[in-house]
């Protein structure tokens, strides 16, 4: 609630916790923590507060680990939401071209979880209106018909 360094030493602690925890056998598991989340659940954290750098650092290791050896993207959901992260990045620096893109990206990939795709996306279309309506068009298009089918 405004304040950015209280949020990162909470994720901090939270890690570290996280670190003394053994790695789970099966982390498909919901009931246990999946370690590879953390850096998930902290990319969109740093996203809200716009602690850009540290949300751009963990959306970047989110598609990493997500990407089998072979390009195959195991972690969909995961992965649109990153590009998603990068997109509102991109429009925060004023890059809407490069925004628009990755948005378009993240909502044309197959696998979604919907609420938390048309949150992160409002997101994008919230910076993207500092630019003017037609910022983006493209990605609004597409947004809009994707709301309308919720």
């Amino acid at each position: 609630m405004g304040r950015p360094e209280e949020v990162h030493q909470a994720l901090e602690k939270g890690s570290a916790l996280l670190d003394n925890l053994p790695f789970p056998e099966r982390p498909d598991n919901h009931f246990v923590v999946d370690p590879d989340k953390w850096d998930f659940y902290a990319m969109d954290t740093y996203r809200i507060v716009g602690q850009d750098d540290l949300a751009r650092r963990n959306a970047l290791e989110v598609m990493r680990r997500g990407v089998k050896p072979d390009g195959q993207i195991v972690t969909p959901m995961r992965n649109a939401e990153a590009q998603l992260t990068l997109a509102v990045i991109a429009a925060r620096q004023g890059e809407t071209s490069e925004a628009a893109t990755l948005g378009i990206e993240a909502l044309q990939n197959g696998r979604q979880s919907r609420p938390s795709l048309l949150m992160v996306a409002s997101e994008l279309e919230h910076e993207l209106d500092t630019y003017g309506q037609r910022a983006g068009a493209d990605f609004r298009d597409l947004f809009n018909q994707i709301k309308h089918m919720s």
